[in-house]
């Protein structure tokens, strides 16, 4: 699986950002451009997905991991976001609600 640091992500440009955690989290507030796809309805949300690579993030890093393990699976080019967006707030970085 590959995966990426907080730092990683936010010099990254051009590449999509799925946040698979459950909507009330992300309303709450989340990484600047992401789009909220919660892992609860990613199997009947496949299509929505970017054709191309995407990282995906949650919280601190457990269910990206497990998204990206199930996307890999079906032949998706996922990246997780270790450290989530926990690690992205506690660094003081934008947050977007």
């Amino acid at each position: 699986m590959k995966s990426i640091t907080v730092e990683q992500l936010a010099g990254r440009s051009g590449v999509p950002l799925i946040d698979v955690r459950e909507r009330d989290e992300f309303a709450a507030g989340h990484v600047p451009g992401a789009v909220n796809l919660p892992l609860s309805e990613l199997g009947d949300r496949l299509g929505e997905l970017p054709a191309e690579a995407f990282d995906v993030i949650c919280q601190v890093g457990g269910r990206s991991a497990r998204a990206v393990q199930a996307l890999e699976a079906r032949g998706y080019d996922a990246t997780n976001v270790e450290g989530g967006t926990g690690e992205w707030v506690s660094q003081g970085r934008p947050v977007a609600q």
